[in-house]
């Protein structure tokens, strides 16, 4: 019998993954000292810990651990979202990051579901677990594989079906940190807690002096009672953790807003204009003028919320496409060419062309309202904004914004008969519809649990106040008095409180999103 030759079976690309067999842990943190020693990792940050929750009450109690870090996703949202491609996936799976190129949006730490991101507090930059790449190059092992005691760390290359990574996975229940999130993790645990792995199971009392408290704690499930008040056998309690800050802060509250009344004005300009108003000049100017200067402090806080200000030019020269802070940033540089035309032709006096302009600042201030909502939507670690409606819902509180603005310039500006009704009928429409997805956030369910969280810490925990300003102040009052055409100036209080509400309910949601433990 003559043999045939079959040629060799290529092998595929290796793809990295590590294993952490949670049954042999003992929680002695040597990877967490060996991660901080090889990267030489500051006090106050991490790229490894070990998590600790006690289970249970005495004497029917047990400690479980969970090393926690970046789980190399193999569809990373950070590499999505970041505008300039800091962080970046390697040909072999490991997703690194680059300090030099990092602005400092922070976007990234907005994106990963699991935590495992944070700002270098000296170099101001992105920085993770990078599966000690350095040492893989070399064929070394990563540091903390090399000094764990029992070997509870594994990696190896997923795509070998012998190596002792695959084995592991073959042979054992593995899981890994939310799946439901569609990043498919390349870090799997076996013996895991689901107290452990759900940070929303455990309930914060205390931790021992080493511990950290973490910010806006306590978050998460109270402790299960039993008849009497006594707790149950499965109560979770966070022994051990470090701190999570929240990315974003009153910059980014504030940003919205005043991106909302840049969007708005063209908005409004761009009603009156389809519904046969001609505008004169001088409003031309004056919505130019304001659309301008809210779209510039808007630009002005977003670079202020860099680490690195001096390189916010990076996201238009080497942009990152997938990132929805190039996209609106390249969406806000093309309004500001429509404003800029406009206040040269309006200064000119040319008012022909008010609908061709019209059309293209429609569009553009439209896209420049709603696509904080694609942003937040790349956020994958905030439930909270993971809101279908939001676009709707950011273009009804442009369409609010400058329908109060044109009211309040009015009073100075008058604008041409017939104008009015229409700019208080948006205010109507808008006020309304805003009011309306305010609302369902009570009336529908929320699709996970830390988005119910993050709701409850906005409706009745620490932004309750932003937030009951916004919806009351904001919203009903608004809503209610603007109803009342007939006398002038309730419309105008109408659109102040809704300007003034707007700001608390953005600051409110903006922060409450942020506000739940994800590791």
């Amino acid at each position: 019998m003559i043999e045939l030759e079959t040629a060799p079976r290529e092998r595929p690309p290796v793809k990295w993954g590590k294993v952490f067999n949670q049954d042999a842990c003992i929680g002695c943190h040597a990877c967490s000292t060996a991660c901080k020693s090889e990267h030489l990792v500051p006090l106050g940050v991490n790229r490894t810990y070990v998590k600790q929750v006690e289970v249970g009450i005495y004497p029917e109690v047990s400690r479980q651990f969970q090393i926690t870090r970046c789980n190399q996703c193999e569809d990373p949202p950070c590499v999505a979202i970041c505008p300039v491609s800091a962080m970046f996936q390697r040909p072999d799976g490991i997703v690194d990051f680059d300090r030099e190129v990092c602005i400092g949006c922070k976007a990234c730490m907005a994106a990963c579901p699991y935590d495992a991101i944070y700002i270098h507090p000296d170099i101001h930059s992105a920085e993770k677990c990078n599966f000690c790449a350095h040492r893989i190059d070399q064929g070394l092992e990563p540091a903390c594989v090399a000094v764990c005691p029992v070997e509870a760390i594994v990696v190896g290359d997923l795509n070998d079906p012998e190596s002792e990574v695959s084995q592991l996975i073959a042979r054992n229940k593995v899981d890994v940190r939310k799946p439901e999130k569609g990043t498919n993790p390349k870090v799997f645990y076996v013996g895991a807690s689901d107290y452990t792995l759900n940070p929303t199971k455990s309930s914060y009392e205390s931790m021992h002096v080493y511990a950290e408290q973490k910010e806006g704690y306590p978050v998460g499930r109270k402790p299960q009672k039993e008849e009497g008040g006594s707790r149950s056998v499965a109560a979770a309690r966070l022994a051990y953790d470090v701190n999570h800050h929240s990315p974003w802060h009153w910059e980014v509250s504030l940003y919205t807003w005043t991106k909302s009344i840049a969007a708005g004005v063209f908005i409004l300009f761009a009603i009156l204009t389809f519904a046969g108003q001609t505008l004169p000049p001088a409003w031309g100017i004056a919505n130019a003028v304001v659309g301008g200067a809210f779209l510039g402090l808007t630009g002005l806080l977003l670079i202020a919320d860099l680490e690195h200000p001096g390189r916010f030019l990076r996201l238009f020269t080497r942009p990152q496409w997938r990132s929805w802070l190039v996209r609106g940033s390249m969406i806000i540089s093309g309004y500001s060419i429509v404003l800029l035309i406009q206040f040269v032709l309006s200064l000119a006096g040319v008012t022909a062309a008010n609908t061709v302009l019209s059309v293209f600042g429609l569009v553009l201030g439209a896209f420049t309202a709603m696509y904080t909502a694609f942003l937040f939507a790349q956020a994958k670690g905030r439930d909270l904004w993971q809101n279908p409606s939001l676009p709707v819902h950011l273009l009804s509180q442009a369409g609010l914004s400058g329908a109060a603005v044109y009211l309040l310039l009015n009073l100075f500006q008058p604008l041409p008969e017939g104008a009015v009704p229409l700019v208080q009928i948006t205010l109507i429409i808008s006020l309304g519809l805003h009011l309306a997805l305010v609302l369902s956030e009570w009336v529908i369910p929320h699709t996970s649990e830390g988005a119910r969280i993050a709701a409850e810490h906005m409706f009745h925990g620490r932004y309750k106040g932003y937030y009951w300003t916004g919806v009351i102040l904001g919203a009903v009052i608004p809503f209610i008095l603007s109803w009342f055409t007939g006398i002038p100036a309730l419309p105008v209080l109408a659109g102040v409180l809704g300007l003034i509400g707007l700001l608390a309910y953005e600051h409110a949601y903006v922060q409450a999103g942020q506000s739940v433990p994800l590791s």
